[in-house]
């Protein structure tokens, strides 16, 4: 969409969301101030550019008296240029799902108790970064090991209102799905051997009930009893649910919940995630079947980072990017790899917008 039209859509907006009677449907006023907010940064940019372009040609033409006005003049046109390019960068197309929440699931995968206890960190450092970033998590469910780690959790991580354009939880996580490997020496290792394990990462963007419609006919629901370490059972009612969307197949399961009815609402959560996620997918396939993006269009099911102890190392194979400070990257300081990767999005969107 060109600039002209976002601004009139704008402006559209500020004149619908300023009627009582907009107001009254809370869902309509609710759809109208996310836009409105989405659009904001966009407007505000625009608006700074243009007075500080008309403040570039006064104080060039005042320095034809006063030089001092000449490195006005010059300060001027470096902020233009910053917001030239922030507002380039505010107009590339987006995602659809930008400003959706995430549900992550992180499975253990091979290298049994080690992998288990390699998802639990790799669970900590998303929650430190989230809290670093002032995000909301919820655990949805969580299947503990033996040893304390996780062989299957699913989180919900939560934007603090509405996130600008690219900061968002969904564009800050979205690339962190697939397999995670470690190299190091486990905890059940007697002889100071490293090892390598690894664990599965999943993210997709959590859909409103209005999103994705689902009927009743079309689910098979069952029930059965609650698991924990090792196996056993945690309670003595079935009170676990495992629901399966027919048409698709796609199983979404919780028993972290007392009830049945609970676990019955966060698994139908999660499902609908999933089948919000898929049918995206399929859209974007279809949509852009000839692009080529080194992120985007990565083998979920391959190896995207390597976490190497010895050295302290950390590199994700998509974009080349390396560095060693793991000790810090674990505890939540993920900005270093997530900017890597958010930034070669970002190149080839912008290659695809001024390419079309």
């Amino acid at each position: 969409m060109k600039l002209d039209d976002l601004l009139g859509e704008y402006y559209e907006l500020e004149q619908q969301l300023a009627d009582p009677e907009v107001h009254a449907d809370q869902g309509r006023a609710r759809t109208l101030g996310k836009r409105y907010a989405q659009l904001t940064p966009i407007i505000e940019t625009y608006r700074a550019l243009k007075e500080t372009e008309s403040d570039i040609e006064a104080a060039r033409e005042l320095a034809a008296e006063d030089s001092s006005f000449a490195e006005e003049a010059d300060r001027l046109t470096a902020e233009a240029e910053r917001l030239t390019d922030r507002l380039r960068f505010l107009l590339i197309p987006r995602d659809p799902a930008d400003d959706k929440n995430l549900i992550m699931e992180v499975k253990a995968g091979e290298g049994g108790e080690e992998s288990a206890l390699f998802a639990a960190d790799l669970v900590r450092m998303y929650l430190r970064y989230a809290e670093r970033q002032g995000w909301k998590t919820e655990v949805i469910d969580t299947t503990h090991s033996d040893l304390g780690g996780y062989k299957d959790i699913t989180i919900a991580f939560k934007n603090k209102g509405t996130p600008e354009p690219g900061t968002g939880v969904w564009p800050m996580l979205k690339f962190e799905g697939g397999v995670h490997r470690v190299q190091r020496v486990p905890v059940t290792e007697s002889q100071g051997r490293i090892h390598t394990s690894a664990a599965g990462v999943l993210v997709v963007p959590e859909a409103e009930d209005i999103e994705v419609e689902i009927h009743d006919k079309d689910l098979r629901i069952d029930v059965y009893r609650s698991s924990g370490p090792g196996g056993q059972s945690v309670n003595t009612t079935d009170s676990a649910v495992r629901i399966t969307h027919l048409p698709t197949g796609i199983v979404a399961s919780c028993q972290n919940e007392k009830s049945q009815l609970q676990n019955k609402e966060q698994a139908m959560r999660i499902l609908r995630a999933r089948i919000y996620a898929e049918a995206q997918a399929s859209a974007d396939a279809e949509a852009a079947a000839e692009r080529k993006s080194q992120v985007r269009t990565v083998d979920r099911s391959e190896r995207v980072r390597t976490y190497n102890f010895p050295e302290n190392r950390i590199s994700d194979h998509r974009v080349g990017y390396k560095a060693y400070n793991l000790d810090q990257v674990l505890d939540g300081e993920l900005d270093g790899v997530v900017k890597a990767l958010v930034d070669a999005d970002t190149k080839e969107r912008l290659e695809a917008a001024q390419g079309s």
